[in-house]
């Protein structure tokens, strides 16, 4: 968590201000941090822990590689998608009140959509 949160100091927010950041952790013990990346049309934006998988895509790491991820905020629904996709079993995450909740990508997102096939 203590990475996550220097990570989010390098975010780029300058229409929120809301600095987030994010570490992943590989089977292999390899990390790629990742920090929110805003644009002024903000649909384009990135989140924190979706920079920090692709960066583990980009280098080669594909679902299920990843052991666990820890993000400096709650992950957005969209993020949660990602993190069940890409098969998390352990998301640690700073919730408002301050506390860290830690979960599956599983438990963040119940019932969740999968490709049909």
């Amino acid at each position: 968590m203590e990475r996550a949160e220097l990570a989010a100091q390098r975010a780029y927010a300058p229409y929120s201000n809301y600095l987030v950041g994010a570490v992943v952790r590989t089977t292999d013990g390899t990390e790629f941090v990742g920090t929110n990346v805003e644009n002024a049309a903000y649909p384009l934006s990135q989140c924190a822990e979706k920079t920090a998988i692709a960066a583990a895509a980009s280098a080669g790491y594909r679902p299920g590689d990843i052991k666990v991820v820890a993000i400096s905020a709650s992950p957005c629904g969209g993020c949660r998608q990602w993190l069940h996709e890409w098969r998390v079993p352990q998301v640690e995450y700073r919730r408002a009140d301050g506390t860290i909740g830690t979960a599956s990508a599983a438990d963040l997102l119940p019932d969740t959509w999968d490709l049909p096939g």
